[in-house]
């Protein structure tokens, strides 16, 4: 039987419209599920959106009701998916039927297991993050008024609400952070959530009864759930809870959730005391993100820099900006976004490293040796060393892969592409064209084999870019995943003519 491998992104909160830090997390939970696909496994990638809370209620109450005001941003959301290439299978909302009957069924399990009881809710509030705050926790104004950590504003709230038992849940907890060190990524979130954990859990608050649209609490009238428990629970709705005959069952537990670092603490603290108090395996990875900067600043609607994705696709192209946003920093750290920076990833690195080793290669052999491809030769040492960097390179991608340490695995793929670069200097096929016409045939084999890996690893990154590489390989469409780099490409095959796939990028004149 194949193995099963579940990615999910966070699904996205529909109180405003989509922007970079969205399509970044979509575009790493791809590319893991691009690789995994290539890499033999049955795959299940999930994303979608979060439609319920206060902030929903009261963004739509401008004249339009929730559910038309979430269908248009939802909308939006998973036009920007489509427009960034996510290869996504299902596509979930939260106003969906089946995922209230999901919700409904989590509730009564942990209901029935006794870790949710009723009682009344006084603390601090923002509206903004959906969460309360203990008031250690918060920043004291001029004004006297306090904020949450995030900078959203609070108040103080008394209401009925049904608690969820969190702080019975602290020794298992850290038990699983302990005993499963890589259920939290990168290691310095796993030590901000273990210290939160350490420091003591209180039971949350997981009803409200101040706003009407959100999943209704069973049998409780007037309460609706807590917008977290509602939306986390969305993992597992997809994947077919309750129902166990469901043929999505099989792939949960989630391998990896993919998350922004600002919502770690609701993944890896609420979601598994959730689970467990449910009955319900746990996921068995938690990796977040970091955020991106424009220009060293942090985007704000308010200064005006929010960068759109989809527009950064129509200036510099869709393959090239999903390649710098996992190249230019380590996916759990934060990076600064600037035009200047994309440009030099993309004339450097796409355009001169790879662009140029490909079409160079490639034209050698259309004009020397009639388009065909050369039969491969008894390997000089350098051949040698350049073919099994190559041959390296799958393992070395799939445990960086596996670690979410994007960049690293794509500096393993450009050590070979400098490498390439080296050799074909060193070799200079166009010489040989003149002094040894066999030389030269071998000198083009090892370089097409080598991109043919190159190209073959960098499908998760950059699809369109790639297939249209692997087509001037002559690399047949059902001969692109890893283990059919085992076989060798047939000797003597009509290679299609070579064509550029990165051009460089030119300003526009003013």
């Amino acid at each position: 039987m194949t193995q099963t491998f579940t990615v999910t992104t966070p699904i996205y909160y529909v109180n405003g419209a989509p922007h970079i830090g969205h399509a970044y997390t979509s575009i790493a939970a791809d590319v893991m599920a691009r690789f995994k696909r290539l890499d033999g496994y049955d795959v299940f990638f999930l994303t979608g959106t979060d439609e319920h809370g206060q902030k929903v209620e009261q963004a739509a109450a401008a004249g339009v009701d929730p559910q038309t005001f979430t269908d248009g941003i939802s909308a939006d959301f998973r036009a920007m998916s489509d427009a960034m290439g996510v290869s996504y299978d299902d596509w979930i909302r939260t106003t969906e039927e089946r995922h209230k009957v999901s919700c409904a069924e989590l509730w009564r399990r942990i209901v029935k297991n006794g870790d949710i009881y009723l009682g009344h809710y006084e603390g601090w509030y923002a509206i903004r993050d959906e969460a309360f705050y203990d008031e250690d926790e918060l920043k004291k104004q001029p004004d006297g008024s306090f904020i949450a950590p995030s900078g959203a504003p609070v108040e103080w709230v008394r209401e009925p609400s049904y608690f969820f038992r969190l702080s019975a849940f602290q020794d298992r907890l850290l038990k699983l952070y302990e005993e499963h060190p890589e259920f939290i990524a990168p290691s310095s979130r796993r030590s901000e959530v273990t210290s939160f954990v350490k420091g003591g859990l209180r039971d949350l608050s997981v009803s409200r009864t101040t706003f009407n649209w959100g999943i209704p609490v069973p049998d409780a009238p007037g309460h609706v759930m807590y917008v977290w428990m509602d939306a986390l629970t969305n993992y597992i709705t997809a994947c077919g809870f309750p129902d166990a005959n469901a043929p999505r069952t099989k792939y949960w537990p989630a391998d990896v959730h993919f998350v922004g670092k600002d919502i770690i603490r609701f993944h890896a603290v609420y979601w598994p005391a959730f689970l467990m108090a449910a009955g319900v395996p746990l996921p068995k990875r938690v990796t977040s993100n970091g955020w991106w900067l424009m220009d060293g600043e942090k985007m704000s609607k308010s200064i005006g820099n929010v960068v759109e994705p989809r527009k950064l696709a129509e200036i510099f192209g869709l393959d090239q900006i999903r390649y710098f946003l996992l190249r230019e920093k380590p996916f759990g750290a934060d990076g600064s976004l600037s035009h200047a920076a994309i440009i030099s990833r993309i004339n450097v690195e796409l355009s001169n490293d790879l662009g140029n080793l490909a079409q160079r290669s490639l034209s050698l052999i259309a004009r020397n040796c009639g388009g065909v491809l050369p039969a491969r030769g008894a390997p000089t040492e350098e051949d040698s060393v350049l073919l099994a960097s190559a041959s390296a390179l799958p393992d070395l991608v799939r445990a960086n892969i596996d670690r979410q340490t994007f960049h690293d695995g794509l500096e393993e793929i450009w050590k070979v592409i400098r490498s390439a670069n080296g050799y074909i200097d060193r070799q200079a096929p166009w010489a040989l064209n003149k002094t040894g016409k066999v030389r030269m045939g071998d000198v083009l084999r090892v370089l097409v084999d080598t991109i043919r890996v190159v190209a073959t690893l960098l499908q998760p990154f950059m699809p369109g870019s790639m297939a249209r590489m692997l087509d001037q390989l002559g690399v047949s469409p059902d001969a692109r995943t890893f283990a059919m780099l085992t076989t060798p490409l047939t000797d003597g095959q009509t290679l299609p003519p070579p064509q550029g796939v990165f051009p460089r990028y030119v300003e526009p004149s003013a």
